[in-house]
C-alpha cells in the first residue's frame, strides 16, 4: 500500500521522537560510567592499604599456619543488571555461572545475585537465588552494598562453623580493546598463593612493625577488609560495564534510527517531488488545452 505524505511526516516525528530518547540514554550512560570509574580506582588504594596491613601482620607475627577446614558449602555471588536496555548483559553472565557450575558438580550452591533482572536470567537456567540484592543507584549505594554483602557472608560462615565457604564473584569487567568479558573470581578461602608472596615480600620500612590487638582479632579484621575492598571493587566494575553496554546498545540504537530517518526523509522529498511534478504537468496540460480551446473559438468563420 503506498504511503501518503501526511503518514511520512508522521513517521518522521515518532522516529525522531525516539532519536530524541536514544541521545539522552547515550549521554545518561557515559555520565553514570564516569563516577563508578572513579569509585573503582579509588577503592583499589583501599585494597592495597588491606594488602599491605597483611603483610605487616606477617611479618610481625612470622609465617601464618591456616588450619585447613573441609568445605561445606560454595557460595557465589553474582553482579548483574536491575535495569534494561542493556543487550544480552545479564544473560551472559547466567550462561557463565550456569556453566561453571555445571563444570564443578557436587550439591547445588548458595547463589547471592545483585538484580532483579539476574535473578529472572537465573531463574531461566534452573539456579536459585538465596537473597537478592539491590544494585547500588549511585556510587554512594556501592559501600551499603558492599557492607549487606559482607554481613551476609559472615552470617554464612558462621553458620557453616567449624566448616569453612567458598566464595567466587562472578561479574563482567572490562576487556582488552574496550570489549567485556566475564570473570569468576576466587575470593574465600585466601589463595596459598596471596598469603605466600605477601609473606616473601620484603619489608621495606627500617622500623619493624607491631600491633597490641590480639593476633587473631586483627587477622579477621583485615580479612573483613579485604573481603568488603574485593565486594566493592567488583561491584563498581560491573555498573561500569552495564553502563559499556547500555550505551554500546544505543550507539547501535541511534545508528539504526539515522539511517530510518534517512530513508523517511528520502522517500518523502521523492513523494513530495512527485506531487510538484504531478501539480506542474496538471498545470500545462490545462494550459493546452485552454490554448487549444481559444485557437479553435478564434479561428474566422467561412462567409
Amino acid at each position: 500500500m503506498p504511503q501518503t505524505l501526511e503518514t511520512l511526516t508522521r513517521q518522521m516525528g515518532s522516529m525522531e521522537s525516539i532519536h530524541s530518547v536514544v541521545r539522552t540514554m547515550k549521554t545518561l550512560s557515559v555520565i553514570n560510567s564516569a563516577p563508578y570509574e572513579q569509585a573503582g580506582r579509588a577503592i583499589e588504594a583501599y585494597h592495597q592499604t588491606v594488602l599491605d596491613g597483611l603483610h605487616a601482620f606477617l611479618r610481625s607475627t612470622g609465617p601464618l599456619d591456616v588450619p585447613v577446614h573441609e568445605v561445606s558449602e560454595k557460595v557465589f555471588v553474582v553482579f548483574g543488571s536491575d535495569h534494561g536496555l542493556c543487550g544480552s548483559y545479564n544473560e551472559v553472565l547466567a550462561a557463565h555461572l550456569s556453566a561453571q557450575i555445571a563444570s564443578e558438580g557436587g550439591s547445588a550452591p548458595t547463589v547471592l545475585c545483585v538484580g532483579a533482572q539476574m535473578a529472572d536470567a537465573l531463574a531461566d537456567r534452573s539456579i536459585e537465588v538465596e537473597r537478592l540484592f539491590l544494585p547500588p543507584a549511585s556510587v554512594d549505594g556501592i559501600g551499603r552494598l558492599a557492607n549487606l554483602l559482607t554481613q551476609h557472608l559472615d552470617e554464612i560462615r558462621q553458620k557453616a562453623h567449624p566448616s569453612d565457604i567458598a566464595v567466587n564473584l562472578t561479574f563482567t569487567a572490562r576487556g582488552d580493546g574496550g570489549g567485556q568479558v566475564t570473570k569468576s573470581v576466587p575470593l574465600l578461602p585466601l589463595g596459598d598463593a596471596l598469603l605466600h608472596d605477601l609473606q616473601k615480600e620484603p619489608w621495606e620500612s627500617r622500623s619493624l612493625p607491631t600491633f597490641s590487638m590480639q593476633a587473631r582479632e586483627l587477622f579477621l579484621s583485615l580479612i573483613r577488609g579485604f573481603v568488603f575492598a574485593s565486594l566493592f571493587k567488583a561491584s563498581a566494575e560491573a555498573m561500569v560495564t552495564e553502563n559499556a553496554a547500555r550505551l554500546a546498545l544505543m550507539q547501535q540504537a541511534e545508528q539504526s534510527i539515522e539511517d530510518r530517518l534517512e530513508a523517511l526523509r528520502s522517500d518523502a522529498n521523492a513523494l513530495r517531488q512527485s506531487g510538484i511534478t504531478t501539480e506542474l504537468l496538471d498545470v500545462i496540460i490545462g494550459f493546452e488545452a485552454l490554448r487549444k480551446t481559444g485557437k479553435k473559438t478564434s479561428a474566422p468563420r467561412e462567409t
